[in-house]
C-alpha cells in the first residue's frame, strides 16, 4: 500500500467527519481501507471514495463483493477498451497469436495518408502511403518486440535442478493450443475479463469502474435517489 504520509489528498479526519465517526474509529482509512471500504462503500460520495486508490492497489480491492460486481457488469458490456483490437496492443504478451504485428496500424496509416496528401499523383500518393504504412507496421511490432522482451526479463526465474526428468514433465504439462484463430481470439478475449475483475490487467482504468456507484446491479435506484436528494 503506498504511504498514506505522502498522499496528501488523503485524510482520516475528512473521511471520518463526514460520515460522523469518531477519529478514532476503528478500523481507520489509513490502517485498513479495505476492511473500511467493506463497511462505508455506499455511504461516502464520489469525491471522497476515489481517494481510496491512493491507499489501495485494484488486486487489493477486489476482495470487495460490490467492486468485484462491478466490474464483472463492465466487462459484460463490451467496452472498447477491453475488445480484442485494443487489448491486443495494450497488452501485446498476452496474446499467443501469430500474425504480423502492426498490420492494423499499417493500415491505417496508409489511409490517412490518402486522405491528407492529395496535391500529389495518383501513383506519388499511394506510393507515400505505403511507405508510412510499412515504417508504421514495423514500429508497432517493434514496441510489441520491446514489451515482450521486457515481460520475458522481469518473469524469469532461473530453473532448479530436479533429480527426476519425468517430476518436470508432470509439474508443467503441454498447454495444448487452440485449434482455430477464433478460439484463440476468444480464450483472449477471456483471459482479459479474467484479469480485470481481479485487478490484474496492469495499466487499465480502474478507477473509472471501480467507484463507480451506477454499475451497482442491484441498488441502481437507490442510487440515483439517493445523489438526488443530497442534490
Amino acid at each position: 500500500i503506498p504511504d498514506v504520509n505522502m498522499q496528501s489528498g488523503f485524510q482520516d479526519s475528512d473521511i471520518l467527519s463526514y460520515l460522523t465517526l469518531p477519529q478514532d474509529y476503528n478500523p481507520l482509512p489509513s490502517v485498513d481501507p479495505i476492511e473500511f471500504l467493506k463497511r462505508h462503500l455506499h455511504e461516502l460520495p464520489p469525491n471522497i471514495i476515489q481517494r481510496f486508490s491512493l491507499v489501495t492497489t485494484p488486486k487489493q480491492r477486489t476482495t470487495i463483493t460490490e467492486i468485484r460486481n462491478r466490474r464483472l457488469k463492465f466487462t459484460e458490456s463490451r467496452p472498447r477498451s477491453l475488445s480484442f483490437a485494443v487489448a491486443r496492443n495494450t497488452w501485446p504478451t498476452l496474446w499467443q497469436g501469430r500474425e504480423r504485428r502492426g498490420q492494423e496500424e499499417g493500415k491505417e496509416e496508409q489511409e490517412w495518408a490518402k486522405m491528407n496528401f492529395l496535391g500529389g499523383s495518383e501513383q506519388q500518393v499511394g506510393n507515400l502511403a505505403k511507405l508510412l504504412g510499412d515504417m508504421e507496421e514495423e514500429r508497432e511490432a517493434e514496441r510489441v518486440r520491446f514489451i515482450q522482451r521486457t515481460q520475458a526479463n522481469d518473469d524469469f526465474v532461473p530453473e532448479e535442478e530436479s533429480d527426476s526428468e519425468d517430476e518436470n514433465d508432470s509439474e508443467y504439462p503441454e498447454i495444448q493450443e487452440p485449434e482455430s484463430p477464433q478460439e484463440a481470439q476468444a480464450l483472449f478475449e477471456r483471459r482479459i475479463r479474467e484479469r480485470f475483475i481481479y485487478g490484474l490487467l496492469e495499466g487499465a482504468d480502474y478507477d473509472s469502474v471501480d467507484w463507480d456507484e451506477w454499475l451497482d446491479v442491484d441498488d441502481d435506484r437507490n442510487a440515483e435517489e439517493r445523489w438526488f436528494d443530497d442534490d
